[in-house]
């Protein structure tokens, strides 16, 4: 393995905010399109001719997908390459996001939509560990803390966006807006990435790479078709049943092999434990509100879906101008305290959440929403700083795989927690089931609201507390 490194390269030194540029524009489009197409679901039912159940595998399939690889991929970038990997997923995800946008029929569009996946998943699972490499270390804490930036906006600006787009464009435009993006990005990518210098050239693990891709695909099969059906079903409890035992397998299969596909000595190191850990809960506890809001304000406050919109996007625009700060604040005095205060912030606006009413002054709910995203500013990019900086260079793929896996993970078990908890509070308060919204009943909404983001200060103090150990343990060290 060659050990030249790019921080020690005047010529890549000199471009490395252009390729953090090129970097962060694939990162917050793939987030992006995890996010943007909910809104656009029941127009491509119609337009589709599809019930709204089977409209919905457009944003799942994109999820199981991306998750399913982004291990593998954050392997081969290790293997061959992370700037190659990425390179490769910029061209499918342009070519997928193309084929998205075409009304051909839901297979088609399920097909591009893989393929575009695929592409996500190979840029989401290098971009840290190219970042990693290219910065020298007194500025990484900066440039990750613009990737988590870029993917917070990614992540929650979609229905803003989407909604902004359909006024005026049909559905297909979710799609291609895209590709000249994209293809601009590409440009600029091919005159300033520098040739990989880090590359192992291990042999794959193809068995790790197969049996995580099956636990995958039941799982989240099993959740979202759960969903549909209820948990109680014989397939649902069938694929919940392969998804385990699948993962016994993956688990001794790994133990076992000489290169793994998931390093799982990385786990021993406490620091990246800890930190991969606090974020998939502040992940989850995120898409708590990604799934809560909209219905209050929308359906509770009656405010109309473009204000509500703007309202939302008090979240991620704190976190994009917070971040960088952060991240150049956490390289001057280390990231520990950051992440720290950032949980500390996060928790405190869960309680917020959990005393709005009906009559609440929506100045005082956006107030909350902008400590969210203050909260997850200051914490995300001393976070992933923590993350990319614990592990050698070899392992910088599959500890980026990881990370981006724990962000997609917290995506969908958030949504589908979150769904589960609020329509269980809903309807232990009305005495029957609920599946929907009550337009007669608000107040029946807003118990099962409070309930939820009870569930979710829970999900962050467990957070707060395990990064305040650390703290103090490092304190006292």
């Amino acid at each position: 393995m060659k050990t030249t490194a790019f921080a020690a390269d005047p010529q890549i030194q000199k471009h490395r905010w252009w390729i953090l540029v090129a970097v962060c524009l694939f990162t917050f489009m793939s987030t992006l399109d995890g996010s943007i197409v909910n809104i656009a679901l029941p127009v491509m039912s119609k337009d589709l001719n599809i019930p709204m159940n089977q409209a919905e595998w457009v944003v799942s399939i994109y999820l199981i997908v991306i998750c399913a690889l982004l291990l593998l991929f954050g392997k081969l970038g290790d293997i061959y390459g992370k700037i190659r990997v990425f390179k490769l997923g910029s061209i499918l995800f342009i070519l997928g996001s193309l084929l998205s946008g075409f009304n051909s029929g839901l297979g088609v569009l399920l097909a591009a939509r893989s393929v575009q996946a695929i592409g996500a998943a190979m840029t989401m699972s290098t971009n840290n560990g190219i970042i990693t490499e290219v910065f020298p270390f007194k500025e990484r804490g900066r440039a990750l803390g613009m990737i988590g930036s870029f993917v917070a906006l990614g992540s929650i600006a979609g229905p803003g966006i989407g909604g902004l787009i359909l006024a005026h464009l049909s559905w297909g435009y979710i799609f291609w807006i895209n590709v000249p993006v994209g293809i601009l990005a590409m440009i600029l990518g091919a005159v300033i990435l520098p040739k990989d210098i880090t590359t192992t050239q291990q042999p794959l693990d193809k068995a790790g790479a197969g049996l995580f891709a099956v636990l995958i695909v039941a799982l989240f099969a099993g959740i979202f078709i759960g969903q549909e059906i209820g948990f109680t079903q014989p397939t649902i409890l069938g694929l919940f049943a392969v998804a385990l035992v699948t993962l016994v397998i993956f688990i001794r299969v790994e133990l076992h092999h000489d290169n793994p596909l998931l390093a799982l000595q990385l786990f021993k190191n406490a620091q990246f434990s800890i930190s991969i850990l606090c974020a998939l809960l502040i992940f989850i506890a995120n898409f708590f509100f990604n799934v809560i809001a909209p219905f209050y304000l929308e359906n509770a406050r009656g405010l109309e879906a473009n204000y509500a919109g703007y309202a939302l996007m008090v979240f991620p625009i704190v976190q994009v101008v917070v971040a960088p700060i952060a991240g150049t604040i956490s390289d001057k005095i280390g990231p520990e305290l950051l992440t720290f205060v950032g949980l500390v912030l996060i928790s405190i606006s869960q309680i917020g959440y959990m005393v709005v009413g009906l009559a609440t002054p929506l100045w005082f709910f956006l107030f909350f929403v902008g400590l969210v995203g203050f909260g997850n500013g200051i914490f995300m990019a001393p976070n992933n700083s923590i993350v990319m900086s614990s592990v050698p260079v070899k392992d910088l793929g599959v500890a980026g795989g990881i990370n981006a896996l724990a962000r997609e993970l917290g995506m969908i078990v958030g949504i589908s927690v979150a769904t589960t908890v609020l329509y269980s509070a809903m309807s232990r308060t009305a005495g029957y089931k609920v599946t929907s919204y009550l337009p007669a009943h608000p107040e029946i909404f807003i118990d099962g609201m409070h309930v939820a983001f009870m569930v979710s200060l829970g999900i962050c103090l467990v957070a707060t507390v395990i990064t305040g150990v650390r703290l103090m343990r490092r304190s006292r060290g």
